[in-house]
Order: structure tokens, then C-alpha cells, then sequence
């Protein structure tokens, strides 16, 4: 799987290709699998990045003492 930011910038290349037009049917099919295929690894990644955020703000609120607790 590739790095987010390469996934990222290959389907803004390939929706690039695609807007420009002048695409037989068969490459224009062809882009638009590859791009659902990008666009899944990015929403993994998001996904993962979004699991991480809320790992660590559980912790932290965890880890934070309540109001009015002695130091």
C-alpha cells in the first residue's frame, strides 16, 4: 500500500487525465478503476490517522487530573 501523500497526488494526477479528456473508453475505465483503488487507500490511511487522534486524546484526557484534585 502506498504512502498516503503518493496515493493522494497519483489521483489528483489521474482525475487530472481524466477531466482533460480525449480518453478512449477503454483508458478512461481504466483511470477510473485505478482512481477508486487510490481513493480506498486514502480513506484507509484516513481511517488509521483518525483512530491514532482518538487513541491519544483518550489518553490524554485520561491521564489528566480533575478539577479541584490536589497537585
Amino acid at each position: 500500500r502506498p504512502p498516503y501523500e503518493q496515493a493522494r497526488d497519483e489521483l489528483i494526477e489521474l482525475v487530472k487525465r481524466l477531466e482533460a479528456g480525449g480518453l478512449t473508453l477503454e483508458q478512461s475505465l481504466a483511470l477510473w478503476e485505478r482512481g477508486e483503488e487510490l481513493a480506498a487507500v486514502c480513506e484507509e490511511w484516513l481511517e488509521g490517522a483518525r483512530a491514532r487522534l482518538a487513541t491519544a486524546l483518550a489518553r490524554r484526557e485520561q491521564s489528566e487530573q480533575p478539577p479541584g484534585a490536589p497537585f
